[in-house]
C-alpha cells in the first residue's frame, strides 16, 4: 500500500510537551519527499518562479519545494540574524504565541514578473503569511498563494491570503492528551 502525503504527515505528527511537532517528517526521506511533492502539486501549473519560506521549518520545506518546482528559493528571516544587502521588512501581527516577528527578505531576491509561492509547515493566524505577501508586492512580484502541511487558518484571514492549500486541516490531527 502506498502512503499518501496526508497519511505520512499524520504518521509523523506528535504532541510533545503540549506543542505540535512535525520535525519527524524531515528525518524520514520517503515522508519528506512525499510531503514536498504534495505541497507543490496544486501549484505545478501556476508558473511559479520563486518559493518563499519563513525561518525555520519554512526554510527546509520551501527550499525542497523550490527544487521540486525547478525554481529559486527566497528565505524570509526573522529578527536580526545576518542577512546582507538591502531588505524589505514587515512587522508581523501577533502569531499563535502572541509573538510579533520582524520579517525580512532581500530586495534583490524578487522583482517584477516573479510569481511567488509561500511554503511552510503550519498556518494558524496567517500573520506571517500576510506580511510575506506584502513584502512580495513591495518587490513588484505577484503572490500565487500558500502551501502548508497543516491549515488552522480562520476564514477572515483566508480571504486576504487568497489560495491556501494544505495536506491536513488542524481538525484532522489527533487530539492532544496530557500524557503525550
Amino acid at each position: 500500500m502506498t502512503s499518501t502525503a496526508r497519511d505520512l504527515a499524520l504518521e509523523h505528527f506528535a504532541w510533545i510537551d503540549g506543542h505540535a511537532d512535525v520535525w519527524a517528517i524531515f528525518r524520514d526521506a520517503k515522508a519528506l519527499r512525499t510531503v514536498v511533492s504534495a505541497l507543490v502539486e496544486p501549484f505545478r501549473d501556476a508558473q511559479v518562479t520563486a518559493v518563499c519560506g519563513v525561518e525555520s521549518r519554512g526554510f527546509l520545506l520551501g527550499g525542497a519545494a523550490a527544487i521540486e518546482l525547478g525554481v529559486g528559493f527566497v528565505p524570509v528571516r526573522k529578527g536580526d540574524g545576518l542577512f546582507p544587502g538591502e531588505k524589505v521588512e514587515r512587522q508581523a501581527a501577533p502569531d499563535y504565541r502572541r509573538q510579533q516577528h520582524r520579517l525580512r527578505l532581500q530586495r534583490s531576491s524578487l522583482g517584477p514578473g516573479d510569481l511567488v509561492l509561500l511554503v511552510d509547515d503550519w498556518i494558524e493566524t496567517g500573520s506571517q503569511a500576510a506580511s510575506v505577501k506584502l513584502m512580495v508586492a513591495e518587490c513588484g512580484s505577484d503572490w500565487v498563494g500558500c502551501s502548508v502541511v497543516v491549515d488552522q487558518l480562520g476564514e477572515e484571514r483566508r480571504e486576504e491570503l487568497g489560495l491556501v492549500r494544505s495536506l491536513l486541516s488542524f481538525t484532522e490531527l489527533p487530539a492532544y492528551r496530557a500524557d503525550q
